[in-house]
């Protein structure tokens, strides 16, 4: 869920840099920054942890594969 809230207030962030005020300051553009780092790190933990998920099913069919044919 805090995926989906960074990628909205980077999506709001733009939009309003873009369209709104002209006159982007520093600070806008540090804090927009500072919220893709945060996206990023956050999809790449997400990422990480559906991995090991996928991982750990794929072992345990895998042994239960192995114990149905032997069996």
């Amino acid at each position: 869920m805090k995926k989906v809230f960074a990628m909205f207030a980077v999506a709001g962030l733009l939009f309003t840099a873009s369209c709104g005020n002209k006159e982007v300051t520093e600070e806008a553009t540090e804090e927009v920054e500072v919220v893709i780092e945060e996206t990023e790190e956050a999809v790449e933990e997400t990422v990480e942890e559906a991995t090991e998920e996928v991982e750990g099913a794929v072992e345990g069919a895998t042994e239960e594969v192995k114990e149905v044919v032997e069996g």
